[in-house]
Formats: structure tokens, C-alpha cells, sequence
């Protein structure tokens, strides 16, 4: 069998991370199985379908490189086929038009809530004639549920599940204004896409026992299902804005790497045995529906930290510095872009997302004078600390410009002077950098260079502070 899975969205607002977890899993299903991967938009609600949430669906799958195969479906334009669908139901007698009033559903609903019952149209005009028809009502086409027995589903995830057909009453298929409802629709379209496998969250699993009695009334044999656990916030409760961030969007503009937001999204409720780090390749190879749990995943913001952290560490330094530049507050020159290269070793070691990177790697790529803070003011002015600096500097103007030679020289001057080493690298932190905290004092002057690190400097003694 030629595996064709699909991503099917509703575009009604940002790329949540569990539509993007579903996504993900649909891809790489396919993807081991050397299969196709489909996008379907299911932009029929057309109050709430927008094409910014559509461009948002578009711009979150190519961030996490989701590339779909062929093109896009829009559910909205194949309306009139859907349509089809449903006539062609009730000339084969499986399905009837209905004309029951507001008014008789609303008393449906209010027997069914007085036996505590949930609500369930009583199948009213299942048997009888249009020609018994109010006049001004327009009708909506229901399906003809079987009334005994039972329907079954082999979840590829959940297991095998049944409910009683009793349960199941007859759902509306063409609304009265004769368009399409989302069961009947996405039945229409699964079917016409070649679907072999739906990969679909669990909150859908009620939903499929319907859609498998409307693929038996069409005659078409219906795909596999697999319905995956919800995530959930660190607390257990269903992930929310109350959690933070919950678009793909604003983890990728607070920093985040495509490369971690997957390798985290894999990690919710499907693993590998105790492996962690997972990279695309290997995800592709491993991945299987056997090996998602049943129950909901818990998101934590500390693991994708932890994921972001790793890949920052093994992404090579000249496309790190690529990916980092939207980051930062200036354009990079020539000079600033290699300042930039040289620190991004040590940089990239005390950082976890793309914005910490940018702000730790801001006083590299300013040049001097530096605008220093009022407590930087306040540690590089006071008298002893100005004595020290320009005691340095000739010292660092004379030195040979590597790590070695330059803590060779630091160290003889603290020992000449009986001062603290720590205090004169904190010291030379702050003239330097501007800030408090900042990569090992060797690796800094390394990255600014020696002309630079003495323009600094010399602006450190300026009583204006630059």
C-alpha cells in the first residue's frame, strides 16, 4: 500500500502546537514509509477562516521544514462535490431530507435533557415523505444511521473501540442553506485524496465512528485511523494561553530553533526507547504509530529549552550566525559579522535561545565609546578601579594578542600589584562589555581584537563614559 497521509487545519487563527505535534506526525509517517504527505485547508467556516491564519499554517510548516507533496486543498472550493455526495445518499434511500422546525428541535433537545439524555434529534422525518412538508421550511439532509448493532474502529493508537449505534443519531449532512457540513466534507475529501492513514488528534475519535457509517453508506472503503493524546501544560490541564505561548509563531519569534520545536514535539507522547536528542534523519527512520502512548503529553518550556540548547551548540558557527541576524538590533558590517563568528564559540555555550544569544552578543558588535550604564559608571570611575585600567593598558597595548600571552600578562600585572585576578577580569568585563556578566575574560579580548579591546578601554577612562 502507497501510504498518503494529511495535515487538514482549520484556518481560524495561529498554528497551535498540537495541530503542529499533528502535523509533524502525519509528515513523518509518511515519510518512513516513503508515502505523501498532503495539505488540506478546511476553510469552509467562512465567518472565522481568514487568509492570515492561512498564511500562518503556510509560514509555521515551512519553519519546521513540513513540506507537503502536492498542492494545496482548500476544502471551501470543492463544496459542490461534497454536495453531490449527499444527493446521491438520498436517491440510494441512505440518507432523507428533514424539515423538522426550530421549534421541534428545541423540544428534542429539552425531553432529552428532562431523562438526562444528551441531546439527539429523535429521527422525526427519518420515514416520511417530503410530500408531508411545512411550507417554508427548508430542509437540511440527514444521514440514515443504522439503529442496531454496534460500529467498531481498530485505532491504531487507542486500540480497538466500540460504541452502540443507538448512540448515534442521524447527523446532518447538508445544512439548510444546502451547504456541507465538516463530517460530510472531510468524509468527501479524505476519500477523493487518496487518505490511506488519518492521524488526527483524540478529541476527533467520537467523530470517526459517525464518519465510518457514512463511508459504509458511500460504499468506499474508509483509511486507518490514529487518534493521538492531547497535550497538556505542565500542570496536567489541557494546554492553554494560561500556560504561555501556544503558537508555533511566537516560540519562533521568541528565539527558538525549528530544529528543537520538533525534536520536543516528537517527544509528546511518542518515544525511542530513553533517546532524547532525535534528529530528522532518525526520526524518519524510527518513526512508528506503535510507539504513541495513550496517554496526554505533557509540555514543559525547560525541555524545549534544553532541546534549543543543544542544537544552538551544534549548529556550525556561520549559520548560526545567519539564523541569529533577525535577532539583532543592528546590521553587521564586515568587521562585526567576524567579531560575531569569533564569539559565537563561547556565546553559544551560556545561552538557550536565539534571543539571550543576541543580547549576550550585543557588546560585541557595538563599537567604542560604549554607553555604559550608571552602575558601570559607578565600578569604572571609582579611583582605585581607574588606576588599575590605566595601569593595564600599556600593558595589553604591548601584549601579543592570544589567550595565553594575554592572561600571561594579566597574571604578572595582579602579582606585581598584589590584586585579586578576579577582580581585575570583573573589572575588565565591564570596561569592556559594558555588563556584569559575559564569556571568560581571554575569550572576550580575543573576540574584539586588540584594537578594539584598547578603544574600549580608553574609553573606560574617559570621565563621560564614552
Amino acid at each position: 500500500m502507497h501510504v498518503v497521509t494529511r495535515f487538514a487545519p482549520s484556518p481560524t487563527g495561529a498554528l497551535h502546537l498540537g495541530s503542529a505535534r499533528t502535523a509533524l506526525f502525519n509528515w513523518l509517517f509518511a515519510r518512513h514509509h516513503h508515502g505523501t504527505f498532503l495539505l488540506r485547508i478546511e476553510d469552509t467556516d467562512r465567518e472565522r477562516s481568514t487568509e492570515t491564519s492561512v498564511q500562518a499554517v503556510f509560514d509555521g510548516l515551512k519553519w519546521l521544514n513540513l513540506t507537503w507533496d502536492q498542492e494545496v486543498v482548500f476544502q471551501f472550493s470543492r463544496a459542490a462535490m461534497h454536495v453531490t455526495a449527499a444527493h446521491q445518499l438520498v436517491e440510494k434511500g441512505k440518507a432523507y431530507y428533514c424539515y423538522a422546525t426550530p421549534e421541534e428541535l428545541d423540544q428534542m433537545r429539552a425531553e432529552a435533557k428532562a431523562k438526562g439524555l444528551p441531546p439527539r434529534y429523535n429521527g422525526l422525518w427519518r420515514n416520511r415523505s417530503p410530500n408531508e412538508a411545512p411550507s417554508g421550511v427548508r430542509p437540511v439532509v440527514r444521514l440514515k444511521m443504522p439503529q442496531q448493532g454496534a460500529t467498531h474502529v481498530d485505532d491504531l493508537v487507542q486500540g480497538p473501540v466500540t460504541v452502540s449505534n443507538a448512540q448515534l443519531d442521524d447527523m446532518v449532512l447538508l445544512r439548510s442553506d444546502g451547504t456541507p457540513t465538516y463530517m460530510l466534507s472531510v468524509v468527501v475529501d479524505d476519500h477523493a485524496m487518496g487518505i490511506t492513514h488519518v492521524i488526527r488528534g483524540d478529541d476527533h475519535l467520537t467523530n470517526t465512528f459517525r464518519q465510518l457509517q457514512l463511508y459504509e453508506a458511500l460504499g468506499w472503503t474508509p483509511p486507518q485511523f490514529a487518534h493521538i493524546p492531547l497535550i497538556h501544560g505542565a500542570d496536567g490541564a489541557k494546554l492553554s494561553k494560561r500556560h504561555g505561548a501556544v503558537s508555533v509563531d511566537s516560540y519562533r519569534t521568541l528565539g527558538y530553533l525549528p530544529e528543537a520545536m520538533c525534536n520536543c514535539l516528537l517527544r509528546l507522547g511518542w518515544g525511542h526507547g530513553d533517546d532524547e536528542i532525535i534528529a530528522r534523519e532518525q526520526a524518519i527512520a524510527w518513526f512508528d504509530i506503535a510507539h504513541v502512548g495513550k496517554a496526554p503529553a505533557r509540555f514543559e518550556l525547560a525541555r524545549l529549552d534544553h532541546l534549543n540548547a543543544h542544537y544552538m551548540r551544534a549548529i556550525p558557527d556561520a549559520e548560526l550566525a545567519e539564523r541569529l541576524k533577525p535577532f539583532l538590533a543592528i546590521s553587521l558590517n564586515e568587521k562585526q559579522h567576524q567579531r560575531l563568528l569569533k564569539s559565537l564559540p563561547s556565546l553559544k555555550q551560556r545561552t538557550k535561545t536565539l534571543i539571550d544569544l543576541a543580547k549576550m552578543a550585543t557588546p560585541y558588535l557595538t563599537e567604542a565609546p560604549l554607553c555604559y550604564t550608571t552602575e558601570a559608571l559607578e565600578v569604572l570611575y571609582s579611583p582605585g578601579n581607574r588606576a588599575i585600567i590605566d595601569g593595564i593598558f600599556p600593558l595589553l597595548a604591548a601584549s601579543t594578542w592570544t589567550a595565553v600571552a594575554l592572561e600571561t600578562t594579566l597574571r604578572e600585572f595582579t602579582e606585581a600589584k598584589s590584586i585579586g585576578f578576579g577582580k581585575v577580569a570583573q573589572l575588565l568585563r565591564w570596561a569592556l562589555t559594558g555588563c556584569k556578566v559575559s564569556p571568560g575574560i581571554f575569550e572576550v579580548l580575543e573576540a574584539l581584537g586588540q584594537s578594539e579591546s584598547l578603544a574600549r578601554l580608553q574609553s573606560a577612562c574617559d570621565p563621560k563614559g564614552g
